[in-house]
């Protein structure tokens, strides 16, 4: 892999982290007043294998995860929301309030939260806590869901936890207007199961939004927002803005926040609310940030400024610039959990913080599951995530010729991924995934030819065929061409191909 480009000259030269001041053109003038009566964070101055589980090897075991499964998928679905916390408030209470019992790190965003909450994982796994750590959705494995120290508990003890809460959960459901969802469920399983291990520390991603989601029962000591964009849109809102005021739920009394670049509307509106609660703000290209990177093999190679100085030489085994950002975050993250910047001055130790990031692993992002072709699953389905997934795979990668597997939800803004795409797919086999989500593929063959032309274009209903004439596309210019597939516009398509191509 080549190195990038430095950006300036030796004549003419600023501090690197001067340099991420200084691009910050569109900062709105109204910022400075919020941010005055705010508090910034600044000083002067690894886990198991996190691959994807299989289906359990026990029969018995199976045949009891399958029956949970099945249960669980008789409540609501995750986007069916009735905006309230009153049912999730409601199980923590009869189940003795859980989520008190550890300390948390919250964190919602538009892009870039299970792979920011697997680094903060990381990182706190490193120095030697044990972790809990709840994402969503899945890949491959309901058990993916809640992970302790650093890999997702077993099928036995995921069905253990369910049938712990399940008393609960009906008494609950008898006493509410509407039963618990199916994540809410999950949520309980997961604050009961961080209790029972017990866990030093939370992990917690939101399902969408922030101040009605099912996991806003924590009062997280630090609140994590990634970078926002348009997602979402008929439960959120339609304006950046808008997006954060939910976002912006999660920032509780006197709490640290985190605060990856965002849009200047989405800012203000972050920095308001930590004003109101008295909350210390921390922001991406000011009090922390990526110095330098470079491409390296596998990963690529960074330099992080954080609240307490500067890691040099940090190898990140993920592909991509937003996955140098979300290592920023994360590091931030970690660092205000133990205090640094408020209690202490001086930064982690450089070696454990080496130790972790290299260990980082975060499956369906920008994964290779298959040489000659190469196949990547990314699993992008907006189009701030598939523009990033398209300058990553592009810098990564050098592919002379790239065909696209694109099965995507309905629900999605499914042209706009589609042009993120265009400019570095050679070809597109369009597809859709099992999900009843999924968008038919031939209404998604029809915005595909608006935007690749028909030439470009090829339909494929069945997944199966669909990876199967991807890669046939990609092996046209031979051997060693430079061919590659990437499998992308749904985390169930992605899960679903990696299931395929015979990962899990």
């Amino acid at each position: 892999m080549s190195e990038l480009p430095p950006d300036h000259n030796a004549d003419d030269h600023l501090d690197p982290f001067d340099e991420i001041i200084a691009e910050e053109t569109d900062r709105d003038p109204d910022l400075a007043v919020i941010e005055a009566g705010s508090r910034t964070l600044r000083t002067q101055g690894g886990p198991p294998d996190a691959d994807i589980p299989t289906r359990p090897a026990d029969p018995e075991v199976d045949k009891a995860l399958r029956e949970v499964e099945t249960e669980l998928a008789t409540r609501w679905g995750e986007t069916k929301l009735e905006p309230s916390v009153s049912r999730i408030a409601a199980l923590m209470d009869v189940l003795g309030e859980p989520q008190r019992s550890y300390p948390s790190i919250h964190i919602t965003g538009t892009n870039g939260k299970t792979s920011t909450a697997r680094m903060i994982e990381a990182l706190l796994g490193a120095f030697e806590l044990r972790t809990g750590r709840y994402t969503s959705p899945h890949v491959q494995s309901i058990t993916e869901r809640i992970s302790l120290d650093g890999a997702p508990i077993a099928p036995e003890r995921f069905i253990e936890t369910y049938q712990d809460i399940k008393p609960y959960v009906e008494m609950v459901d008898a006493s509410q207007e509407y039963r618990l969802s199916f994540f809410e469920v999950l949520t309980g399983m997961a604050y009961a199961a961080f209790a029972d291990a017990p866990a030093d520390v939370a992990v917690v991603e939101v399902g969408m939004g922030g101040s009605w989601d099912a996991t806003n029962v924590i009062d997280g000591d630090v609140a994590v927002v990634t970078p926002i964009d348009l997602d979402h849109t008929d439960r959120l809102g339609s304006t950046h803005a808008e997006i954060a005021t939910e976002k912006a739920g999660i920032i509780k009394q006197g709490a640290t926040v985190i605060m990856a670049q965002q849009p200047v509307d989405a800012a203000q509106v972050l920095l308001k609310k930590a004003v109101e609660v008295d909350a210390t703000v921390a922001r991406e290209g000011l009090e922390f940030g990526v110095v330098e990177r470079q491409v390296a093999v596998g990963g690529q190679l960074v330099t992080l400024r954080g609240l307490g100085g500067e890691y040099p030489e940090v190898y990140l085994p993920l592909h991509g610039a937003h996955q140098a950002h979300n290592a920023a975050v994360a590091l931030a993250a970690v660092e205000a959990f133990f205090g640094v910047g408020a209690q202490r001055a001086d930064a982690l130790d450089l070696d454990t913080v080496r130790k972790a990031f290299a260990a980082v692993a975060s499956p369906g992002r920008l994964e290779v599951v298959r040489r000659s072709p190469t196949v990547v699953l990314d699993a992008a389905h907006n189009p701030a995530g598939a523009r990033a997934a398209a300058e990553a795979i592009g810098e990564a990668f050098q592919f002379s010729r790239l065909i696209g597997v694109v099965g995507a939800s309905g629900d999605k803004n499914v042209r706009g991924l589609l042009e993120a795409f265009e400019p570095v797919f050679a070809e597109v086999v369009v597809t859709q995934n099992s999900s009843h989500r999924a968008m038919d593929a031939d209404e998604l063959a029809g915005i595909a030819v608006e935007v690749f032309g028909e030439e470009r274009v090829q339909v494929e209903p069945r997944l199966p065929d669909a990876l199967e004439a991807a890669i046939t596309l990609a092996e046209e210019e031979g051997e060693f061409a430079g061919g590659g597939v990437l499998v992308t516009g749904s985390v169930i398509t992605v899960g679903e191909a990696r299931l395929l191509l015979g990962r899990g």
